[in-house]
């Protein structure tokens, strides 16, 4: 068994209205390094919210929260790293090759289909990879520290030939390695390949955050993942219910937390999902470990064949951007796309 299992909740095809067809998954995001994670410049607080720590305990609780653009944006680029590698960007209505933060999609490749666009011209796509803020187990008094940032001259010391100090001086939060999320996906109306598309850019984006050529390793593990016709509970609703397990188990809520104990904990809570609205299948172990297996599998050895049937699927249903309706067509004929740097 593989992917097919839930070809129940897939579609056939790419369509452009939605069917209510709905694959969840729990992903747990542990932090491999030092991360940094926040909206502002340098300088700011960690990413974080006040929230009520459980549903039997409502006391408030400071949680760290990996908003849903820290998570979408990176596993983004990894996925159009591939793209581009096999030149299945398109050229956008200004004849450059799609870019993110441009405000130009091209509106045909792989990534315009699966995470949306809105051109400004006229043209939109709605995203069919509903994201939300993952929050972190443990509160930020036990998962956040800071750290003293120095740059020295080549003397040595903090001041050079002419004795002027230095001003490359900074003490800054960090997010301490080993600390965990609870996340949430949701992919709406989505074929086979897509689905594994997304799975492999979940799995396999190696870095998040700020300063990510030097720190935010993570590591990605999916936990669950179900079928049914609307959204799994939130990924807050997940760790408040693990927190009162927690406290009800009298496990200590330090740092470093068990990662083996958590897992144990989060497929024990969310066993019980089936028996919610809507949703009503659950992949087994062995049905969750073939299908992550089949992921591994079209990303390994069958990536090009894997992303070039992918890209073909939508052929019937590219539109071209308005103000370059013979670019699509000059792709084929003309010089290929030069990737960009």
């Amino acid at each position: 068994m593989s992917i097919e299992t839930l070809t129940q909740f897939l579609a056939p095809t790419y369509e452009n209205f939605p069917k209510g067809r709905t694959i969840g998954m729990v992903v747990l995001r542990k932090t491999q390094s030092e991360l940094i994670l926040r909206t502002e410049g340098s300088g700011e607080p960690m990413c974080s919210e006040f929230v009520q720590a459980g549903f039997q305990h409502k006391n408030s609780l400071q949680r760290l929260v990996m908003t849903k653009r820290k998570q979408v944006a990176p596993e983004r680029r990894f996925g159009r790293e591939q793209l581009r590698g096999f030149e299945l960007l398109y050229p956008n209505k200004d004849g450059a090759v799609c870019s993110l933060n441009t405000n130009a999609p091209c509106e045909m490749c792989i990534d315009c289909f699966l995470y949306g666009f809105a051109a400004g011209g006229g043209g939109a796509q709605k995203s069919r990879v509903w994201t939300e803020d993952a929050f972190s187990l443990l509160p930020t008094s036990e998962t956040v520290a800071e750290r003293t940032i120095n740059a020295i001259f080549e003397t040595g010391t903090m001041r050079d030939e002419n004795g002027k100090a230095s001003t490359a001086l900074n003490t800054s939060e960090y997010i301490k390695p080993g600390v965990h999320f609870l996340d949430v996906v949701t992919l709406k109306d989505m074929t086979a390949d897509e689905m594994r598309y997304v799975l492999g850019n979940i799995l396999m984006t190696p870095r998040y955050g700020a300063v990510s050529s030097r720190i935010g390793r993570m590591e990605n593990q999916i936990l669950g993942i179900f079928g049914g016709i609307t959204e799994l509970p939130s990924s807050l609703e997940l760790v408040q219910s693990l927190y009162d397990a927690l406290i009800e188990a009298n496990t200590p809520l330090e740092h470093p937390f068990d990662t083996d104990l958590l897992v144990e904990m989060t497929k024990g809570a969310i066993a019980t999902w089936t028996n919610r609205r809507g949703i009503s299948r659950q992949l087994t172990e062995e049905q969750l470990t073939d299908v992550i297996a089949d992921v591994d599998r079209h990303w390994d050895g069958e990536r090009e064949t894997f992303l070039k049937r992918l890209d073909r699927s939508y052929e019937t249903f590219r539109k071209p951007p308005a103000k370059a309706s013979s670019s699509r067509k000059g792709k084929k004929n003309a010089e290929p796309v030069t990737p960009e740097g």
